[in-house]
């Protein structure tokens, strides 16, 4: 897998949050992300009322 850099502006205050949790977590930022996102659901291409839940 290669992997890809995202760029983004956050709020302050969201960063902190983030950095607060990650810390607690004993995580990185990257790791609390990608969970994040991996928790999200999968969406099917060609069916927008379709949606799978990740497990």
């Amino acid at each position: 897998m290669k992997n890809k850099q995202l760029k983004m502006r956050i709020s302050e205050r969201r960063l902190n949050k983030i950095r607060m949790y990650a810390a607690h977590a004993d995580k990185t930022l990257t790791q609390v992300l990608e969970e994040l996102i991996d928790s999200l659901p999968t969406i099917e291409r060609g069916n927008s009322s379709s949606i799978n839940i990740a497990e």
